[in-house]
């Protein structure tokens, strides 16, 4: 696959159009770091191939177990080859356990484990900081089309929840929790695209409690390389 045209750049991939299939694109891994909307920034060389190579394992997981996704193949440690899609500006939020923002705004203890999978709409808008929305806001930007196109995504996400708890449960890791991006292919179907890694992902480990993911790098907790690497070992093993 030859990489063609930049076509979007983002705080942690760039996506290229492939001169051989105008159905695919490649998402390249960049090594950035960004927090608080982009407010806080780095770079942690390799990050991005430990994103790449994490988000694979787990798209691939997550295939087996009948989830459809936009992953194709990996071609190297930065890129992959992904179905073209137009992504749905909504990031779905997925809690198992309250900590970081759903903490400061609900006033519930940070550590609690929640009594059900909380599921959370955040619109797509860096001007507007990622507002929290409702089903009914979401209709209203034009986000999603019908109501039954929300439940398709609520359902998704706490799919790959189910998948993902139970998996990580056995590699001695909690499932905090997540955040994930669908799209709609060319023939309308919904599928999980972007990535699954600990920039978008809170692990924690099931015995001490250690942070593994991004949060190292937004409470300045340091080793974020040593983290991510962690997690990789910890899929593979």
């Amino acid at each position: 696959m030859t990489k063609d045209k930049l076509i979007y750049e983002g705080k942690a991939k760039k996506m290229w159009s492939v001169k051989e299939d105008d159905d695919l694109l490649i998402a390249e891994f960049k090594d950035s770091l960004t927090a608080f909307n982009g407010v806080k920034k780095a770079e942690e060389s390799g990050k991005g191939a430990l994103n790449n190579k994490i988000s694979t394992e787990i798209f691939k997981l997550l295939e087996k177990h009948g989830i459809k996704t936009d992953l194709v193949k990996k071609i190297d440690d930065t890129n992959q080859v992904v179905k073209k899609c137009k992504i749905i500006p909504l990031e779905v939020v997925v809690r198992n356990i309250a900590t970081g923002s759903l903490t400061k705004r609900l006033g519930i203890k940070d550590g609690t484990i929640l009594p059900f999978t909380l599921v959370e709409f955040c619109y797509k808008n860096d001007e507007l900081n990622d507002p929290i929305l409702n089903d009914d806001h979401c209709l209203l930007l034009d986000a999603v089309k019908t109501k039954d196109e929300l439940e398709v995504l609520k359902a998704e996400a706490k799919k790959i929840n189910k998948i993902l708890k139970d998996f990580f449960d056995k590699k001695d890791l909690k499932l905090v929790d997540f955040k994930v991006e669908f799209g709609k292919t060319k023939d309308g179907e919904i599928i999980l695209a972007d990535e699954i890694s600990p920039d978008s992902c809170r692990f924690w480990d099931k015995n001490t409690n250690e942070k593994l993911d991004k949060d190292r790098f937004r409470q300045d907790l340091g080793n974020v390389k040593v983290a991510y690497e962690e997690v990789l070992r910890r899929i593979l093993g």
